[in-house]
Order: structure tokens, then C-alpha cells, then sequence
């Protein structure tokens, strides 16, 4: 899938970031991606001069410094970023986390698959959706 839209991967676990890069290039994902490790670090991203805006967030919610439904809160709290596409993916099981997660805006709410083929054809299908068919305003 050649497509040169951004895909902004936050994620802290090194084994779950290599997973999903792995997953993306099986996937023939040709998108760039940028990892933020943390909270802090995927905000500092989105508030760059100059940096590249993400067609998509890939959002875990367990991350050091900063979880990631504060994360979220702050993404739509800020004008440059409040329609920003974010697909929190996570291996969170809890009912209470994809409440919030929708509570606060997220877009789609999705479980890492623990197969790794099944995470390579999700990986496949979220990026046919959010970065080809899925239409977003113009970010500033």
C-alpha cells in the first residue's frame, strides 16, 4: 500500500513497537512512521513547528509519563489538533478504558491481536481505512 500520509505510533513497549512495525511492513504499509515512546514525547511531536502533521495517531493507553487517555484529552483540547483521526490500540481488556477512550474522542478503539498474522491483517485493514478511504479536514 504505497501512501505517504504519517502514521504517528505511540507506543512504549519496545517488543509491542517492534511488533507493529514489523506487522505495518508485512502489512506493505509504506506510510512513514513516527514512535513516540510516551505521553509526553507524542505531544511534543503534535506541537512541533514545523513537524509533520499525522494523518492517523496510534494511541496505547498504558505509557509512562503521560497515559494515553490524558494523551487523548489533550489532543482534542487543542485547536490544531482536535480532528485529528486517533485509533487507540492497546491491549487493554478493560471495559472501563474503551468507555473513556470514546468518552474523550477517540475515533476506533482496537485490541492488539496477539497472533501476529491476525495484528499484520489489522494493521493492513487500519491503514486501508484511515489513511485512504477515511476523509479528514484540513489540519493546520
Amino acid at each position: 500500500m504505497n501512501n505517504n500520509k504519517l502514521i504517528l505510533l505511540v507506543e512504549d513497549d519496545p517488543d509491542d513497537e517492534e511488533l507493529a512495525l514489523r506487522a505495518f511492513q508485512r502489512g506493505q504499509v509504506a506510510s512513514p512512521i513516527v514512535v513516540a515512546r510516551d505521553g509526553v514525547e507524542a505531544l511534543d511531536y503534535l506541537a512541533g513547528d514545523g513537524v509533520a502533521m499525522p494523518a492517523v495517531v496510534l494511541l496505547d493507553l498504558k505509557l509512562p509519563k503521560l497515559d494515553g487517555l490524558e494523551v487523548l484529552r489533550r489532543i482534542r483540547g487543542d485547536p490544531r489538533t482536535r480532528c485529528l483521526p486517533v485509533v487507540v490500540l492497546t491491549s487493554s481488556r478493560e471495559d472501563q478504558d474503551v468507555v473513556e477512550s470514546y468518552s474523550l474522542g477517540a475515533n476506533s478503539y482496537v485490541r492488539k491481536p496477539v497472533d501476529f498474522g491476525e495484528f499484520v491483517d489489522a494493521a493492513r485493514q487500519l491503514v486501508l481505512y484511515w489513511l485512504r478511504l477515511n476523509e479528514t479536514p484540513e489540519l493546520p
